[in-house]
């Protein structure tokens, strides 16, 4: 696969035309614009973090598939069966390059393709299933004749087990060692006699599933090595940059310019901050009217963020004045501090816009002796995350929830069960940014909030 830049080009039918589910055996001879590169990449990426999401808020099968359908519909279908296949092509290799970096960005992909690949391949039919165990080469053949006809009665007593009628004889089995379907085998799905497993052709996913997991694991691997000896150094200045901030990159918006429910002043800064600030910004805020004073990173942190809630940079210069002055005096706020508000809210420097930071980005940082910012879920100890999250008035049940999904290192699902908590609401999307969290607490604030009298 080529990355070229952009220019008009018809890929060939014989290179994307097939609609059945690609395997990912080898990365096909095509060229990529370089817009593709990245654009296709990030659309594969919002359905791998909904599958995330999805399995981490425990949703079942039945939910599952009706969200994978939602998350691919909106952002891999398209009308043009060849365009959508080789997207799903090029995305796939993208992200393999993308999260082959490190030990956690390899477990997190191979979980998401493979839950993603199997929900693909349960809806396909039966003899597009048998094709695809043949693409993959799988040695296992059908059982039939006598061994079959001796197997039936043991067979039909595990599918009664499962609460299902009794084999067919069109009922098509596989003879496959019991170790290469261990879900089959745990969940007791599955006949075992002399090292086998009888596998029903309609349990073929789990036998495929097996494969394209071992097949994907192994080519992570080799994909890392051909990163770190070659691709990485050749491509520092075109791809390697995208490569290496597509893993940690925030999909949603940027919040560089405050909505209707995204202004504050500061006659209304305290009460706003207690009601509807994120965990990670409540503490900031708390830290700052407690000790006058925080390091870069909370400042950077807290002060883009209320730049997004709405903040007028006289309000803030005025904020941070009357806080820093009652510890180092009015001179050196002037001379340290007041130039670099300024330069966050582009009046300085380069003049640029500057962002809030995502979730993705403060969990990320790594907060030193006596800095506050960063990611509660990730960052705090655990008494004193309990205590917070029982200052914003958490139940113990609520509160359970949340450290369970800190235990699982799902910080940003610990969020959004902190928000659907302290709110009594839920969240479907998640939250994905701490401007996002103020944004739908105000709105449900507002609504709550009777009209005035006209």
């Amino acid at each position: 696969m080529e990355v070229i830049r952009s220019q008009k080009r018809t890929p060939s039918n014989d290179t994307v035309s097939n609609p059945k589910i690609p395997l990912y055996l080898t990365a096909p001879p095509m060229e990529v614009r370089l817009e593709e590169f990245e654009r296709f990449a990030i659309d594969r990426l919002r359905v791998l973090k909904g599958i995330s999401d999805g399995l981490a808020r425990g949703r079942n099968p039945k939910e599952m598939d009706d969200l994978v359908d939602t998350l691919w519909k909106e952002h891999m279908r398209d009308a043009d069966a060849s365009v959508m296949f080789k997207k799903d092509i090029i995305s796939h290799f993208v992200l393999r390059l993308v999260y082959c970096r490190s030990d956690e960005l390899k477990k997190w992909f191979l979980s998401m393709e493979t839950a993603l690949f199997r929900y693909r391949f349960r809806l396909q039919n039966f003899e597009a299933q048998r094709a695809i165990v043949g693409e993959f080469g799988l040695p296992y053949k059908a059982v039939t004749g006598a061994e079959l006809e001796g197997l039936k009665e043991r067979l039909g007593q595990v599918v009664r087990s499962l609460g299902q009628i009794s084999p067919t004889v069109e009922a098509v089995y596989y003879k496959v060692p019991f170790e290469e379907v261990p879900d089959l085998v745990a969940s007791r799905r599955v006949l075992i006699q002399k090292g086998y497993a009888f596998v029903a052709g309609s349990q073929l996913v789990s036998l495929v599933v097996t494969q394209f997991r071992s097949h994907l694991s192994k080519a992570l691997i080799l994909t890392n090595r051909k990163w770190t000896t070659t691709i990485r150094e050749r491509e520092k200045d075109r791809l390697t940059p995208i490569v290496e901030a597509l893993s940690t990159s925030y999909l949603g918006p940027d919040y560089s310019q405050s909505t209707e429910y995204a202004e504050i002043s500061l006659k209304d800064i305290d009460q706003v901050a207690k009601s509807c600030f994120p965990l990670c910004m409540r503490h900031l805020f708390e830290k700052v009217r407690e000790d006058h004073h925080l390091k870069h990173g909370g400042r950077m942190q807290l002060g883009l963020f209320l730049k997004g809630v709405g903040l007028k940079l006289d309000d803030a210069l005025a904020f941070w004045r009357a806080e820093f002055t009652k510890k180092v005096g009015s001179e050196r706020f002037d001379k340290e501090y007041a130039y670099s508000i300024r330069h966050n809210y582009g009046k300085e420097g380069k003049r640029t816009d500057y962002t809030p930071y995502a979730c993705q980005k403060i969990i990320s940082s790594a907060p030193g002796t006596g800095d506050h910012h960063g990611c509660p879920y990730r960052h705090f100890s655990e008494d004193n995350l309990r205590a917070a999250l029982g200052r914003m008035g958490l139940s113990s049940r609520g509160m359970e929830d949340v450290m369970d999904k800190v235990r699982n290192k799902h910080y940003q699902l610990a969020c959004t069960f902190t928000f659907e908590a302290v709110y009594g609401t839920s969240c479907d999307a998640g939250i994905n940014h701490p401007n996002q969290y103020f944004e739908e607490s105000q709105k449900i604030l507002k609504s709550k909030t009777p009209p005035a009298p006209v």
